[in-house]
Order: C-alpha cells, then structure tokens, then sequence
C-alpha cells in the first residue's frame, strides 16, 4: 500500500475511531453538562493547538514540508490556542467568554478546512513522511478537534432563543 493511502486510510480511521469514543463516552456528559462547563471544556481541549507551532520548527518535519501547508497550520493552530486560552480566562465575564467561544470555533474549524484544502493542493498525502514525528496530529488529533468544533457549534445553535411565532 503506498504512503499517500494509508496516510489517507488513518485519517478516515482517525474520524472513525473518535466518532465512535466520542457518541459512547464524551457526547453524553457534555450533553448532560449546562452551556458554560460544555464550552469549556471544549476550549480547554484547544487551548493546547499551541502545539501546532512544530509544523515550522526545523528538525521536527521534513525540509521538504510545502510551507504553504505548515505556515498556515502552525498559525492558524497558534490562534486558535490563544482564543480558546482568552476564553477560559474570560469565563466570569460572560459577554466576553461567549465572544471568544465564537471566535475560536470559527477561527479554529476554518483553519482546519483551510488545513484540508492546502494538504490537498500541495499533495500532503504523497509526502505524509515529511510530516516526521507530527504525523500523528493529522490522523489522530485533527479529527478530533474537528468533531468538537461541529459539537460546540451545534450546541451554540441549541442555546439561541426561539423566535416567537407571529399571528
């Protein structure tokens, strides 16, 4: 099997395998948790994209990385990080924690599509090697990011009010 299919199979696996753990093991307790406690610990789980700064540290992965890939996953990751930190600390001041909550969910979920998009364009899968020790964030940690991006979103939607019927 070539590098770019089993890079691509453990990615499918990857969504797979925290699908699974997440609707048994982590779905019912943030459904069971009030608003506030569910969005932090989401964010406390982003608050560590920090970590996606080695995609530019040399030494870590391959000098031959596409840096139209790792410069914008390392970033994109760093603010991401920073938002979700900004919203911990800023849970006492509700306006100002859902703003952050907002923010690095729709910073942190369009990041990773534009992740997708300029793995695809650069052909990331082809040189899955280059990935070098990081190869498990995309495969093991990206899709879980992703699935509690799409959780918080949902549960951003649940929580707005019902607009009134009008007669």
């Amino acid at each position: 099997m070539s590098s770019e299919r089993i890079f691509q199979l453990q990615l499918v696996l990857g969504y797979v395998a925290w699908l699974l753990c997440f609707v048994e093991y982590i779905w019912p307790r943030i459904r069971a948790m009030n608003p506030v406690d569910a969005h932090r610990a989401i964010a406390t789980l982003h608050s560590f994209r920090f970590f996606g700064l080695v995609f530019i540290l040399p030494g870590v992965v391959g000098s031959h990385l596409s840096p139209s890939f790792a410069v914008f996953a390392a970033y994109g990751d760093l603010a991401t990080g920073v938002l979700a930190m900004l919203a911990l600390l800023t849970v006492r001041i509700r306006a100002l924690f859902w703003s952050f909550v907002l923010a690095f969910n729709l910073a942190g979920a369009t990041d990773l599509i534009l992740d997708y998009y300029h793995a695809i364009q650069t052909d990331l899968p082809a040189h899955a090697g280059e990935l070098g020790a990081m190869y498990a964030i995309p495969v093991i940690y990206v899709p879980l990011l992703m699935i509690t991006h799409v959780t918080a979103f949902y549960l951003l939607l649940r929580a707005l009010p019902k607009p009134v019927p009008s007669y």
